[in-house]
């Protein structure tokens, strides 16, 4: 099993973004949730041989299509 570093990062934000955070993500919770949302923009070339990896899988598209294309007519069967 790979081990992962973890390491420390101070950032400077404004207080009510801060206080936003505490309340909304909690105040133990705030790195994973910025990590979260970091991740992708800086680990893009992961991301592109993840989508790259997806798409190979040929079961797994079958069933996203399949998926896709019989849920499209419960949107336009619905009452405006």
């Amino acid at each position: 099993m790979e081990k992962i570093m973890q390491k420390k990062l101070t950032l400077t934000i404004d207080e009510e973004i801060y206080n936003g955070l505490r309340t909304v993500v909690g105040p133990r919770k705030i790195s994973h949730f910025i990590e979260e949302l970091v991740r992708p923009q800086v680990l893009k070339k992961n991301l592109y041989k993840s989508y790259k990896e997806m798409a190979a899988d040929t079961m797994r598209e079958t069933e996203a299509l399949y998926w896709a294309e019989n849920t499209v007519g419960d949107i336009s069967d619905e009452e405006r």
